[in-house]
């Protein structure tokens, strides 16, 4: 127990999580890589084209991790916004304002993605199904988000607003995830999570994981990225960025 408290003081320290990121962020660079290029390969090569809807499906390998990832990424903000309110750690803020950008642009992938395959299987392009406008609102929460953060030049008082907002948000996740069952919906049914009787064939399921562990690996690339560049813009005058500029100018051989 003492080693996680350990940990959990260690993380919410700026001067500390900043060299451990840049540390971890080559391994996750190719964890993704090695992820990502079978992923393709099956997906896009090796998958057999589905009976009904031919080569079309293959646009499924990058809609749908896209489409988890922005629920996945949300849901994650939402338990920083819990431990940023109760127990006031700022590295749980930087957290959420760095994730908001990147879950936002997830959101924007499913939606445009969903647009390009409904095309040729509903006849057109946007349909206010229940599954896509709740996505839709989803991407209007996040940049949403966003906005409320940086309008506010006070950034404690930013951190809590954006919070708040985060946990109220967070009611249209099971709205996405359930419309396909609460209403009568053109978005197909749930396949991957009935593995009870699945519904999509092995040789297209495997690839499909890939990609969604490749995202997965994607976000926290991402976030790891921007969470090390808002720490640099927030601290910019305390004595650790200073420290870390200087051991950066030495290596390079400046002064």
């Amino acid at each position: 127990m003492n080693i996680i408290a350990k940990w959990y003081y260690r993380l919410g320290a700026p001067n500390w999580f900043y060299p451990l990121a840049g540390k971890l962020i080559p391994w996750v660079a190719l964890i993704f890589l090695a992820l990502l290029l079978p992923g393709l390969y099956l997906g896009l090569v090796s998958a057999p084209a589905d009976y009904q809807q031919g080569e079309s499906f293959r646009i499924m390998y990058v809609h749908v991790p896209a489409a988890w990832l922005s629920m996945f990424v949300y849901a994650a903000m939402a338990v920083a916004a819990v431990v940023a309110l109760v127990w006031r750690v700022r590295m749980a803020e930087i957290m959420i304002i760095s994730s908001a950008p990147i879950g936002a642009s997830f959101a924007f992938i499913a939606l445009v993605t969903g647009s390009l395959w409904g095309k040729p299987m509903w006849g057109a392009w946007w349909v206010w199904d229940a599954r896509l406008t709740s996505e839709l609102i989803l991407f209007f929460i996040y940049l949403g988000i966003f906005a409320l953060y940086n309008a506010i030049e006070d950034k404690q008082t930013a951190g809590k607003a954006m919070s708040i907002l985060t946990l109220v948000g967070v009611i249209n996740l099971p709205i996405i995830h359930y419309s396909v069952v609460w209403w009568n919906t053109l978005h197909q049914a749930a396949t991957v999570s009935k593995f009870d009787t699945p519904s999509i064939h092995i040789d297209m399921l495997i690839p499909l994981l890939l990609m969604a562990a490749a995202f997965q690996f994607l976000y926290l690339l991402l976030l790891l990225m921007k969470m090390r560049a808002n720490l640099l813009e927030q601290d910019l005058a305390s004595g650790w960025v200073k420290k870390v500029v200087f051991e950066r100018n030495k290596k390079l051989g400046r002064r």
